[in-house]
């Protein structure tokens, strides 16, 4: 019998062609994907991409997988349901800090909390890039490149990683599209953990955020090895620049839906022995 060919990164990408802003992060978050799925030798007939509404939910359209592109802030419950519905599929949910913490917060939440085995995604440019920059629920209190916003929006950003972690995620990592190699190597280490993997990309808009350019000073790779316990990594999501990337929390606990009990059929009825 022939062994199945090995599929290089460029086999992913469909023949659709990216439409994003020139120097947007976003082409190295796919390059990232694809490498990913190349490395993991990821069927395409038996993986699918959902996504949101915004810049970074375009992304499924550009790789040769099945995707569905849904409605603003629900690409995480439609992710969950066909995990739930198809567990032997690789379901992998992309979106960005508007459509993940903003319109979606409330699935994101959950999505932690019911920690079913599946990959999120979210490309976090601090900007609403689609709808002609504004602010953002990751946006500085003082950013104040927004017409919209002149002297800044005033309120402190979300740590998505700490809101991950509270909400009960096992697995947090973050990457910069600035280091598509890193990126492809937390993706695949997150598609393989069995649970919820919460992949926060720092992914650059330099439409919006000429700024985000310096980034690439400032990003810096953890040395440390994953931590383990929450309070541990409470303190770390709490205290630090949000710019260090690699896997930063790491733990294992029940994935949802749980077990079917080993029980016969007419056991229980309603909750009643009979």
């Amino acid at each position: 019998m022939n062994e199945p060919l090995q599929l290089k990164p460029r086999d992913y990408k469909s023949a659709v062609k990216p439409i994003w802003c020139p120097g947007c992060g976003h082409f190295s978050v796919l390059n990232a994907l694809t490498k990913a799925f190349a490395a993991l030798g990821i069927d395409k007939d038996d993986t699918v991409l959902v996504s949101g509404i915004g810049c970074s939910s375009r992304l499924p359209a550009y790789v040769d997988s099945y995707g569905f592109h849904s409605v603003h802030g629900r690409g995480l419950a439609i992710a969950q349901g066909l995990k739930v519905a198809r567990p032997d599929l690789t379901v992998i949910a992309l979106g960005g800090d508007g459509d993940g913490f903003s319109i979606g917060g409330n699935h994101f939440i959950h999505a932690c909390r019911r920690n079913v085995n599946m990959t999120y995604i979210a490309m976090d440019n601090e900007v609403y890039g689609m709808t002609k920059g504004q602010a953002s629920p990751t946006t500085a209190s003082d950013w104040d490149h927004s017409k919209l916003t002149p002297h800044g929006p005033g309120v402190r950003p979300f740590k998505p990683a700490a809101l991950a972690l509270a909400s009960g995620a096992p697995w947090i990592a973050r990457g910069y599209s600035g280091n598509p190699n890193q990126t492809a190597r937390l993706i695949a280490e997150a598609v393989e953990h069995p649970g919820f993997s919460f992949v926060h990309v720092l992914s650059q808009c330099i439409t919006f955020c000429p700024e985000q350019t310096d980034w690439k000073s400032i990003v810096h790779e953890r040395e440390e090895a994953p931590v383990a316990d929450a309070d541990e990594a409470a303190r770390l999501f709490l205290h630090e620049d949000g710019f260090q990337t690699g896997v930063l929390y790491n733990a294992q606990r029940e994935t949802w839906p749980p077990a079917a009990p080993d029980v016969k059929s007419n056991d229980l009825t309603l909750g009643f022995k009979i």
